[in-house]
C-alpha cells in the first residue's frame, strides 16, 4: 500500500484537471435591430448637422471679410474722417450687393437706402441714428465728428453681423 501513495505524490495534481470552456467574447455591436437603427439615425443626424454648420460658415464668409475690412477702416479713421465715411459707405454698399439682388440694391440712394438698411437688420439706426451720414454726407463737404464716426462704425458692425437675407 505504500507504493500507490508515492506514485500519486510524484504526479502533477493540476494535470488531471479539465479546462473550463470560456464564453464567447461580448460584442460591442448591439444585437437588436432597434439599436442599430438608432445608431444609424444618430450618425445621419450628426453628418447632417456638420454639413449644415459648414454650409452656414461658408455662406457667412462675406460677413467675416466685411468685418475685417471694417476693422481696418476703423483704425484708419482717426486720421481722415472724410475718407473713413466714404470707405464705410462703400463697404456697406459692397456688402449688400454681395448678398442681395443687384436690381434691388443698385437703384437705392438717400432715404430709400437708409430705410432698406434699417429693414434688413430690424433697427432704426440708419434712418434716424448715426447711419444718416451714409445717406447724405458721403457726397457733401460736411463730415461727422470722430465721436459720431465711432457710433457709425458700431452701427455698421451690428448691421453686418445681424442683417437678414
Amino acid at each position: 500500500m505504500a507504493e500507490p501513495t508515492t506514485h500519486l505524490a510524484s504526479e502533477d495534481p493540476v494535470a488531471g484537471l479539465i479546462d473550463i470552456p470560456l464564453p464567447q467574447p461580448v460584442s460591442l455591436w448591439p444585437q437588436t435591430w432597434e439599436l442599430r437603427l438608432a445608431i444609424a439615425v444618430a450618425t445621419a443626424g450628426l453628418v447632417a448637422g456638420i454639413w449644415l454648420l459648414l454650409r452656414r460658415w461658408h455662406a457667412n464668409r462675406y460677413r467675416r471679410a466685411a468685418l475685417v475690412e471694417l476693422d481696418a477702416i476703423a483704425q484708419r479713421s482717426a486720421t481722415t474722417p472724410a475718407e473713413a465715411v466714404e470707405a464705410l459707405a462703400l463697404l456697406v454698399r459692397r456688402t449688400a450687393l454681395g448678398v442681395f439682388a443687384r436690381s434691388t440694391i443698385a437703384p437705392l440712394e438717400g432715404d430709400a437706402w437708409l430705410r432698406f438698411l434699417d429693414t434688413s437688420y430690424g433697427g432704426t439706426g440708419f434712418a434716424s441714428g448715426p447711419g444718416q451720414v451714409l445717406g447724405t454726407t458721403v457726397y457733401s463737404q460736411h463730415h461727422p465728428p470722430p465721436a459720431q464716426l465711432g457710433a457709425l462704425t458700431d452701427l455698421i458692425r451690428r448691421w453686418i453681423r445681424t442683417h437678414h437675407v
